[in-house]
């Protein structure tokens, strides 16, 4: 059974960091791209960031140079560490995962980061 547990989501103030880790158990195949989708109230989910298993990693605009993701292929794990928060950064976070092998793809069951201003 395929399992993503998200961890470190949470309350921080305007300009605060948190770290949000995503662990991905069950998968027989390799991962090829983990990362990390987020979904505010009224909108649609979408990409904050991901890396491949070679370590090339692609984010959104608006986190660039704020949010760093990373990645563990031993352990299959994922980690986003969210620095110089923002309001506008409040939303659900959720973790993914993509076996190319198989062309499956997994999500966690999101994680709340709210930024208070």
């Amino acid at each position: 059974q395929v399992q993503l547990v998200e961890s470190g989501g949470g309350l921080v103030q305007a300009g605060g960091s948190l770290r949000l880790s995503c662990a991905a158990s069950g998968i027989i195949f390799s991962i090829d791209t983990m990362g990390w989708f987020r979904q505010a109230p009224g909108k649609q989910r979408e990409l904050v960031a991901m890396i491949t298993s070679g370590g090339s990693t692609t984010s959104v605009d608006s986190v660039k140079g704020r949010f760093t993701i990373s990645r563990d292929n031993t352990k299959n794990t994922v980690d986003l560490e969210m620095n110089s928060l923002k309001p506008e950064d409040t939303a659900v976070y959720y973790c993914y995962v993509l076996v190319r092998a198989t062309m499956t793809s997994y999500w966690g069951r999101g994680t709340q980061v709210t930024v208070s201003s």
